[in-house]
């Protein structure tokens, strides 16, 4: 077997056979494995003139951009319109695609939607109309007298009502007294 190698391909020929285990075969002679190892310096010589071959191109395209003004960021946003350019391109993207606008135009989804959008309304009409018989029923009472005060329901302590949780005022202190910082006192509810 011929290795391809940068300028064409090597005349080393070799057995190519592999046990399962991924190990050389042992019937090679020791020409064979000075060929090998000869070939593997070789190719691993090419591939790191390569590299910095790379860098280098990879450096030149950086100061040629530098010098027509395209910073990082604008290298960046082609890349990534590339790449979004690229997706939308791929088979799996135009699949997928073609399979949501079969699903969007079904009428199945379309009954669907128009459904929910008809049930979002009338929640949202029967929510307002119920906030707004229960706001009236509220006045209603109150006009009528149907709510009683506060007081009624808690007895004299809410004359004493803290809004800061205390329901009773301690015994030196004052009923009519300014309140602390951050401290309301509600005065005969």
């Amino acid at each position: 077997m011929s290795r391809p190698g940068i300028g064409g391909t090597s005349s080393i020929r070799f057995s190519t056979s592999t046990p399962g285990n991924g190990c050389p075969p042992m019937d090679l002679t020791e020409e064979d494995r000075d060929n090998l190892r000869f070939e593997l310096a070789k190719m691993e010589e090419e591939i790191q003139t390569l590299r910095q071959l790379v860098l280098a191109k990879e450096k030149y395209a950086a100061d040629i951009r530098r010098q027509l003004g395209m910073g990082p960021l604008s290298n960046l946003k082609q890349n990534l319109s590339k790449g979004w350019q690229e997706v939308q391109t791929s088979s799996p993207y135009l699949t997928a695609s073609a399979t949501l606008d079969d699903i969007s135009n079904s009428n199945v989804y379309v009954r669907t939607k128009e459904g929910l959008a008809h049930a979002g309304h009338v929640t949202s009409s029967a929510l307002s109309n119920m906030g707004v018989v229960i706001t009236r029923r509220l006045g209603e009472m109150r006009v009528a007298g149907m709510l009683e005060p506060i007081s009624a329901v808690f007895g004299r302590e809410s004359r004493y009502i803290l809004v800061t949780g205390h329901r009773s005022p301690p015994a030196n202190r004052k009923a009519q007294r300014k309140p602390k910082h951050g401290e309301n006192i509600i005065h005969n509810i």
